[in-house]
This record gives C-alpha cells, structure tokens and sequence, in this order.
C-alpha cells in the first residue's frame, strides 16, 4: 500500500494551478482515448474469448484439440512486442506491402500503402488479438463445467444451438466473462508500449511522457492518480457483474455435455475463426521474429549487448522472484493459519498492485525510496562522514521493491491454491505434537506446497522479464534489460535490431503458457473420459 500512499503526496506537492492545466489540456484526451480503447478491446477480446471457447466446448471438429490449447499461445506475447512485430511487417516497405505492391505492378510505395497500423483502429485490433485468452480461459472452464442436463431441458424447449448459446450458455458464463474482461482490461491500462508505438495518446503514455519529457514528477502522479480512480472502478464493474450470480450442479455427478460434431462448411468455419485468432495474436508475429532473428545473427551474429541485457534481465528477474515469492509464502501462510477476516483483507491490500500499472506504481515507489536514500545518506555524513549516494536506484532495489509489489498478487495467489489443499487434519496433529506455526510452516506445510512455489516463481520471474513500463523508469543508469532494448530499438525505427531480445522474451513467455496448457488439456481429458 505504500506506493500508492507515497503517490497521494507526490501529488499534492504540486503547483495550484497544476490540476487546472490537467484538466484543460492532457485529461480530456488521454482519458477520451483510454475509455475508447478499453471498449474496444472489451468487445474484441470479449468477443473472441466467448466465442472460441462455446466453440471449442461445444462443438467437435478436426483440430479442435490443437485449437484448444494453441488458443492461449497469445498470452506468451506481450503487447508491446506484438505492436513491434507488426509495425515492422507492415511499415510501407515492409514485407506485406512490397509484396502487395509486387503483385500488383506497382513500384512505389506512394502509388498503393495499406490504412497505416499506426491508429486507435489498428491498437484496438492489436489488442483484442492478444489479450482475447483471458476470456477464452476462464470462459472455457465455464463451459466445460456445464451440466448436459440444463442442455437436454433447452433442448426439449425448442432451444436451437445457436439460441442455446445465448439463452443458456452465455448467461451462466457471465461471472467468467466479467473477470476475464477485467484481466484482459487491467492489462491493457498497463500497456506503454504498443499504445506508444501505434500513436495512441493513452493515461498511461501520458504519464510516461509528463515525467521523462516535460520533467514534471508531481504532474505525473496527479495523471497516474485518475489512471488508479479509473483501475478500481474497472475492480468495482467486475464486481458488479458478478453480484449474486451463483452456479453449481446438483448433488449427483453432472454428466458433461456433448459436443456436437461438425462437418463441411461448418467445421472448416469453426477451425479457420480458431485459427484466425492464433495467427494474429502468436504465430505471426513470432514467426516474423524468429525468421527477424535468424536474418540479424547471420548477417552479423549475435551482439554482445544482447548477451548483457540478456544477463541483466535474468538476474533482476531472479533476484526480485526469489523476494517476491518470499513475501507470497508469509502473506499466504499468515491468511492460512489467522483464517480471520482481518487477515482476509489484509491478503487483500497486499494484492492491490498487480491492479495498479507499472507506470503508476513506480511513480509511488520513487518518493519511498528517494527518502529512505536521503534518510540513509544523511546518518552516513554525520557518523561516517561519507555519502551513501542514491544506493538504492542505483543498486537496482527500487526496481526489485517495484516488481514485489506489483507481482506479490501472483506469488500469495498460487501458494494459497496450494495451502487450500492441505488438509486441516494436518496442522492439529501437529498442534497435539506441540508444533507452533513456525515449526509447521517448515516441516509440514514448504514440502507439500513446493509445486505451487514452484508454480509461482515461474509466474513472477515471466511477467518480471516482460515487465517494460517499471523497469523504463527505475532502472539503475546504464543498466538495459531485454524489454528496455527493444523499447528503444523500436522508438529509434531499427526493427532489425531487436528481434533477438523480443524473441527471447516471447520464448521466456511460453514456459508458463505451456504449463497452462498441459492443465487445461488434462482437465479435457477428464472431462471426455467422463463422455
């Protein structure tokens, strides 16, 4: 909680007429281009989400299995990434219109150019693209639960497959749209990246910019301000949408649905709309980076700058995971055994930053970290007679203290999961054997949940490597991670450049996607060997 506390302050430090300035000239556009990208990205990836799973669940047709978990490929890509991969393809010289222009006969780029990428339309469509397997996964375990009894009732009803979609899934599916929809949008408010490359002025750019370009820190955290009001209040919607809806089936085993076969043009449709959606978000873009990649290394091998910023992204990853998953193991073992309302909110508050964006919480982290340098620096001049400097920056910690807080969510989530499987037999036998909790905690409890910590350190040490908005503020002077490189290879216009670090970090990303997927095909595999 302490970033966004510091935030407030950091606000409030600024020139009266500050706000009225905001108001008048950055908000009214930077927020006007926000809400219209959100709806956007809302609609297509709500879209593309609900749709692909109804079809993947519903349905039985050539490929399905494949499409089934090639469908989360997207989420190894981040958005940033995507933006770069097809800035570059379709730049006017790029592969796609130079061939264009080849089959046509026409030489110059100023007689044909494809709509230029660089537009809300085209962040939109981006977008949407890669962030729609939020909503396919939580919409497709919805599905996959759903009890063919419900179906054979619409059935007898009159109910079509097309009105059964409608009428009955899609409204039993609504709690899992509504979270997958607030994921997916939480992602998006975080992009820097892609919205800067495509030209789209959004609240996060325009928090980046009001600080680096016009050097204005209390200018910055009044804009990152209304970018957390507008965070919680998507928090508060997905609340909403969730209010009192409760599903579960009866009592007796729920007999699964069964998917319909599809043949002719109906499976050729129901394998190209799958398709289609792998394509755009993951293969293309990964295709070209890797063929990008391969062109760079052959024509002048593989740079040493690559291999540095390749180690520097490594170790900060694997310095703040091994942090990060430390604070996830005492906030998840201290919700276990308080099992208290208190405590409930307090696991609560600890995840409050992965709803906040980078940009935002390195905006609060700053004012911390500057103070305990400043703290710090003056007890050392007057003991020591020596400066401590800025230690901290300097040292990577405030990067390290900026990736904890913003990812602890994820480390306390996946050991609660694991916790929550531990029986409460356990820790009385324990108890009767006169073990405290310190004792359970390291005898009992750490071996049993090592896959979950395991489980959590591959979450955090992935989304710590893709992490761009964070690390392009509070990285130590002279220190370039993967992200960063590629930040600046595409803000310079040299695609070719940083190929090899987007490759490298959508390579990092699959680790945990392939993990989601092996979960998700085994759980198919027991939903058909119940059918």
């Amino acid at each position: 909680m302490a970033p966004i506390g510091a935030l407030a302050v950091t606000a409030s430090a600024g020139s009266p007429g500050l706000w009225q300035e905001l108001l008048a000239y950055v908000l009214p556009a930077a927020l006007r281009d926000t809400l219209v990208l959100l709806v956007g990205v809302a609609l297509l990836a709500g879209g593309i989400g609900t749709g692909t799973a109804w079809l993947v669940t519903a349905y039985e047709f050539p490929g399905r299995r494949i499409a089934d978990w090639a469908l989360l490929l997207p989420l190894a890509v981040p958005t940033y990434i995507v933006a770069f991969a097809y800035l570059d393809l379709l730049h006017p010289i790029g592969p796609v219109q130079t061939a264009i222009r080849a089959l046509l006969g026409i030489e110059s780029p100023r007689d044909f150019r494809l709509p230029d990428i660089r537009s809300m339309t085209g962040c939109t469509i981006l977008l949407g693209f890669v962030l729609y397997p939020y909503v396919y996964l939580t919409t497709r375990a919805i599905f996959l639960m759903q009890s063919a009894n419900l179906m054979d009732a619409a059935r007898t009803l009159g109910v079509g497959r097309w009105s059964m979609f409608i009428r009955v899934g899609l409204p039993l599916a609504r709690p899992a749209i509504a979270v997958g929809l607030s994921l997916a949008l939480l992602e998006a408010l975080n992009d820097i990246g892609a919205a800067e490359f495509l030209g789209v002025r959004t609240l996060t750019v325009s928090i980046y910019t009001t600080w680096v370009t016009r050097s204005d820190l209390p200018g910055a955290a009044q804009i990152s301000l209304a970018l957390v009001t507008l965070a919680l209040a998507l928090l508060a919607i997905e609340r909403y949408a969730r209010r009192q809806r409760r599903y579960a089936n009866d009592a007796q085993q729920p007999r699964p649905a069964v998917p319909r076969r599809l043949r002719g043009l109906g499976a050729a449709g129901a394998l190209a709309a799958c398709a289609v959606s792998v394509g755009i978000g993951f293969l293309i873009p990964f295709v070209h980076l890797a063929n990008q990649a391969r062109m760079r290394i052959g024509f002048a091998g593989l740079s040493p700058a690559v291999v540095s910023e390749t180690l520097s992204t490594v170790t900060l990853a694997l310095i703040a995971t091994a942090i990060t998953v430390g604070a996830g193991l005492v906030v998840a073992y201290a919700a276990h055994v308080s099992r208290g309302r208190t405590a409930s909110r307090l696991r609560g508050a600890a995840s409050i930053g992965y709803a906040v964006p980078g940009t935002v919480l390195a905006i609060g982290v700053l004012p911390i970290v500057t103070g305990i340098e400043a703290l710090t620096d003056d007890a050392a001049r007057r003991l020591l007679g020596a400066s401590t400097g800025l230690f901290m920056i300097g040292s990577g910690s405030a990067l390290v203290y900026a990736y904890g807080a913003r990812f602890l969510a994820l480390a306390a989530g996946a050991l609660e999961a694991g916790f929550s499987r531990i029986s409460p037999s356990l820790d009385a036998a324990a108890r009767t054997l006169g073990e405290g909790a310190g004792g359970r905690l390291w005898r009992i409890h750490l071996p049993l949940v090592r896959p979950a910590a395991a489980t959590a350190a591959l979450l955090v040490f992935v989304d710590v490597m893709k992490e761009l908005p964070a690390t392009l503020i509070l990285r130590p002077l002279g220190v370039e991670t993967l992200a960063t490189h590629l930040y600046g290879e595409a803000v310079r216009g040299t695609y070719e450049d940083a190929a090899i670090a987007a490759l490298l970090i959508v390579v990092a990303g699959l680790m945990p996607v392939v993990m989601l997927a092996r979960v998700s095909r085994a759980r198919a595999a027991d939903v058909d060997s119940l059918l």
